[in-house]
């Protein structure tokens, strides 16, 4: 069986010169637009590490810069192939920036390439210690719909509602708190990668701390929501 070679970027060439492009969106040579290798993933997209901490000031200049390049209008008069790589490459680099910028969605994406998550997952993983705390919240939510629809007593309905509002306070704080946690385990995950040191078992960790913290989110946007019907 014939062995699958790998390019790599020195082996990439530009389609109209034939220069060396490399995994560059333009050729240095004769400056057309290239087409990217698919294995190109969003971090590559803006030449960057697979590393969780970024400059975001640097990522949205680069975005700019790129979103200028790139943009259709620049290839009104260039060929069809041309224009379709220009239209392709501004939905990547939208695509790319929206995920990077956002320190929750990078460490998705990352776990994504790294297979332990699929897109669009998030698996709500409950804290053992708030299982009857959930179940008196769900109690409480409940009763608050019922009071409404029943048109019961507004003194009733108003102590729900400062419960609920105090429930409410006591999970946005322990979701900041998830948040630092995660914010603490992707500064791990860089500074394995820096050392050299085993980075892979960081990403269970990350895996289940996005869990926790989707949990929690949905349980905050639910009083949210319930609060905020007529």
């Amino acid at each position: 069986m014939k062995e699958t070679q790998t390019l790599t970027a020195s082996d990439l060439r530009c389609w109209s010169c034939g220069a060396a492009a490399g995994r560059a969106h333009f050729c240095p040579c004769c400056g057309k637009i290239q087409p990217l290798p698919p294995d190109t993933d969003y971090f590559a997209f803006f030449d960057l590490p697979r590393r969780l901490g970024l400059d975001e000031r640097a990522l949205e200049a680069s975005y700019h810069e790129l979103s200028w390049r790139l943009h259709p209008d620049r290839f009104a008069q260039a060929s069809e192939a041309e224009r379709r790589l220009s239209l392709d490459r501004s939905a990547q680099l939208n695509d790319a920036f929206r995920t990077l910028r956002d320190p929750v969605r990078r460490v998705e994406y990352l776990l994504w390439l790294a297979g332990r998550r699929r897109e669009g997952e998030a698996r709500q993983q409950a804290p053992p210690e708030l299982l009857e705390e959930v179940f008196a919240l769900n109690e409480t939510l409940e009763e608050l719909r019922q009071a409404r629809h029943a048109g019961g007593e507004a003194a009733a309905e108003a102590s729900l509602r400062r419960q609920l509002e105090a429930e409410q306070q006591k999970l946005e704080t322990l979701l900041a708190a998830v948040d630092a946690e995660l914010a603490e385990a992707a500064a791990a995950w860089d500074r394995a990668l820096d050392s050299g040191a085993a980075a892979e078992p960081l990403l269970d960790r990350l895996n289940e701390i996005l869990n926790r913290r989707s949990y929690l989110r949905n349980l905050v946007e639910n009083i949210r929501q319930e609060m905020a019907a007529d």
